[in-house]
């Protein structure tokens, strides 16, 4: 593996947007400690900031230190693997493709901001805009699967296309909000406003004490839901705790949001 060892000191934002497993498996250590980043609005070399050692040919990078303020990590990866042993700064694994990120950590914001495929895991917390699309994006994340065992913060799956988001603890106002597809879990407490503006997909808020939907979503009945228990079961074997009242609960199924299409659904715990 590669080994990227963090000695920087700076407040001033470190950004490594192209640093990918596949950009750099054919170069040699002296090629990688070459390689340009951004600090700030100014161009240096990576060994400015990291200690390189190891060998990058297996496509597996070990990222180690405060990380909170490096930013990118990962971004636009296709293959590989990525471990980040402690903090990770904004945009993780943002409009990844392929490859799998473990963050034995907290992240910030924009975790998986558009991405087209592969699986984030943040073992601890992370920042708002989870999987979520740019400022005047069309569309967010649109395959692949983000899963925060922590807590998140708002608009959780804004714009949400595709793929699967579990949030294991609480997350703030707005999530799923203008949701074309895909699938939202939230463990713990949630915001207000789920899912407000989705066309279609499914928000589940698992946990208790749901906040109160809007108008425009309107009851359907209760039942078990098999498919519920099969992403359960997969997001188990992905290392995911699901608490067990989970497993055997009934859910109230809700319809909306009417105000666009209508076709999307609200899971609530009984």
């Amino acid at each position: 593996m590669l080994l990227l060892r963090y000695k920087g000191d700076t407040s001033v934002p470190v950004e490594v947007e192209g640093l990918t497993p596949s950009a750099v498996r054919d170069k040699s250590l002296a090629e990688i400690e070459r390689f340009e980043i951004f600090h700030g609005n100014r161009t240096l070399p990576l060994a400015e900031f990291f200690a390189v050692s190891g060998d990058p040919s297996d496509a597996r990078f070990e990222f180690e230190g405060n990380l909170a303020g490096v930013h990118w990590i990962g971004a636009q990866m296709s293959e590989g693997e990525i471990h980040i042993r402690g903090d990770a700064g904004r945009h993780v694994g943002s409009e990844m493709t392929g490859g799998v990120i473990h963050v034995h950590g907290n992240a910030s914001d924009w975790v998986g901001g558009e991405m087209h495929g592969g699986l984030i895991h943040v073992r601890g917390n992370a920042g708002h805009l989870i999987g979520s699309a740019y400022r005047g994006s069309k569309a967010g994340m649109t395959a692949g699967t983000i899963l925060i065992d922590g807590s998140a913060g708002n608009e959780v799956g804004l714009t949400l296309r595709r793929g699967l988001v579990a949030i294991g603890g609480s997350c703030g106002d707005f999530v799923g909000a203008n949701m074309i597809a895909g699938t939202v879990l939230v463990f713990g407490q949630c915001g207000n406003r789920p899912a407000a503006g989705m066309r279609r997909g499914t928000v589940a808020l698992l946990g208790g004490n749901p906040p109160t939907l809007l108008v425009s979503f309107k009851k359907s009945n209760v039942y078990e839901p098999l498919f519920l228990r099969l992403v359960f079961s997969h997001l188990e074997s992905l290392g995911f705790a699901v608490p067990s009242e989970c497993w055997s609960a009934s859910y109230s199924l809700y319809h909306g949001d009417r105000v666009t299409v209508g076709r999307g659904e609200i899971l609530i715990r009984e």
